[in-house]
């Protein structure tokens, strides 16, 4: 019988053996060498110095062997325990050999099957339709709040209890609208395991939110409205005296009704300075439709005045710590409280909801404006996005706001568009 001694003495080319004399001594061996336990458990030492536990057994009248693990993280004891249960196997028919493969064929179909995997797949599919930033933020929220919750659970075995479970802890923490996301999207994952035969049916559905989490205020940008206070506004960032990048991210933003995201991931590629067109791509898009926003002069040169800087890379505002990365997503916010404005007053996504209430106002179609915005509306007869809509009608708007901006931001009184003059 082996002992814990005589396999820790065992080394590569000398193999243990006991002397004429009954003293312990070594044999020269080339290549791998066995020292025999009993009940057909062996040590495999091999040239390179690993140690594997093996079992020799018969099964159906063929000799089989069985590895039951490396030494020393399977020790003496842990060993024979492990042979010990392969003998019972032996002794009620089954074959130890043929049933750690099933076992491990069960558990690969299980984590194949699993909602983190199947969630993991559905994300792989759908992520190249969604804008970056709205993909990366999922993907996180997935990974940090319901994966760890539900993800290794096979998805056909998952119920209404299970994903309640997982809204509820991320209300715990007051992240209202993160479980409402979380509950949106674990529901897009079971239909689409449905679809593909993983499981039956999708939880979700029975899952009553408004039973369960207290309505959210309706979340509103702030932003500038008065057009005395965007002038003053406008001639602020005209002062700006931070990063000059910066500052040309500042003064593009009222001019083209961008989320902030969409403008500081903008690249060079995108803009057509003969057409005056900036066409955003689908993927960078939170509707997941390419989106054309037309260039009014000054905003053309606003690029123009920034592209001997940044033209060299790939992005119009790139970060300050490298040309490979777009602009930090905090920039924009940060600059506007070093111009004074609090959060409450102004944020990089509130230059949309100016344009949008303004525009308003003075009476111009709503379509054209929402259009313009890549709101998620959709032709009534069609059902689809035209990102081409309304776009004739959209250059002019495009112009008419750059110039009346530039009135305001030169001091003058209030004055009308000339849609509404």
């Amino acid at each position: 019988m082996l002992t814990d001694t005589a396999i820790r003495k065992a080394k590569p080319g000398q193999k243990p053996i006991e002397g004429k004399d009954g003293k312990p001594g070594f044999e020269a061996v080339n290549g791998p060498y066995k020292l025999a336990d009993e009940k057909g458990l062996f040590l495999l030492v091999t040239p390179s110095g690993g140690k594997w536990w093996r079992m020799k057994y018969r099964y159906a009248g063929k000799e089989k062997l069985l590895a039951l693990g490396t030494y020393p993280d399977v020790s003496l004891k842990d060993a024979r325990e492990r042979r010990e249960e392969a003998r019972k196997l032996l002794a009620n028919g089954t074959d130890p050999g043929e049933k750690r493969k099933a076992d491990k064929n069960k558990r690969r179909e299980v984590a194949a099957n699993s909602f983190e995997a199947i969630g993991r797949e559905w994300y792989a599919m759908t992520a190249p339709t969604m804008a970056d930033s709205t993909k990366e933020k999922l993907l996180r929220r997935l990974e940090v709040d319901v994966y760890p919750v539900i993800g290794s659970r096979p998805i056909a075995e998952l119920s209404a209890p299970d994903l309640l479970a997982v809204i509820r802890r991320i209300k715990s923490r007051g992240a209202l609208d993160i479980a409402k996301r979380m509950h949106n999207a674990c529901g897009r994952i079971f239909r689409y395991a449905v679809g593909e035969g993983h499981c039956t049916r999708d939880p979700s559905r029975d899952i009553e939110l408004k039973d369960i989490l207290p309505p959210s205020d309706v979340k509103h940008h702030s932003s500038v409205k008065d057009p005395k206070a965007v002038g003053d506004l406008l001639r602020a960032i005209e002062g700006f005296t931070g990063a000059f990048v910066t500052r040309c991210a500042l003064r593009l933003a009222p001019l083209v009704f961008v989320r902030p995201g969409e403008l500081r991931h903008a690249e060079w590629t995108e803009f057509d300075f003969d057409k005056a067109e900036w066409r955003i791509p689908a993927a960078k898009m939170k509707m997941g439709e390419q989106h054309i926003v037309p260039l009014s002069a000054q905003a053309i040169a606003i690029l123009q005045e920034i592209k001997p800087l940044t033209g060299h890379g790939d992005y119009v505002f790139p970060s300050e710590r490298g040309g490979s990365r777009p602009m930090s997503e905090n920039t924009v916010n940060a600059a506007l409280r070093r111009l004074g404005y609090t959060n409450d007053e102004m944020t990089g996504h509130g230059f949309r909801s100016m344009a949008s209430t303004l525009l308003h106002e003075q009476q111009y179609p709503h379509a054209v404006i929402e259009r313009q915005l890549a709101h998620g509306e959709r032709n009534k007869v069609s059902a689809s996005y035209n990102f081409a809509e309304y776009l004739p009608e959209r250059r002019k708007m495009m112009q008419e706001w750059a110039d009346y901006l530039d009135k305001l931001k030169a001091g003058a009184e209030v004055i009308k568009l000339p849609r509404a003059a």
